[in-house]
């Protein structure tokens, strides 16, 4: 009858520290990790964009600049003397 008692009760502090150690040290790592990988992947989009917006950027840039001379054009210029 002793014994049966303290075994109820070891089990009892057995099941309580590992219901501590699991809400008090896995849950929230896990938790942690989660919004880790959740800001990884925003950073990661937010980078995706940006790239996408400066390879649009010059394409856009290209159109608006007068058309590139032609190889041989002679390009007239003066110089200046100080």
């Amino acid at each position: 009858m002793l014994g049966e008692l303290f075994r109820i009760l070891l089990w009892g502090f057995v099941l309580y520290y590992a219901y501590k150690f699991v809400f008090g040290v896995v849950v929230p790592v896990g938790k942690a990790t989660n919004q880790m990988k959740n800001k990884i992947k925003e950073m990661q989009e937010q980078q995706s964009h940006q790239q996408q917006q400066a390879q649009q950027q010059p394409s856009a840039q290209a159109k608006q600049q007068s058309p590139p001379t032609v190889e041989g054009d002679y390009i007239e210029f003066e110089e200046v003397k100080q």
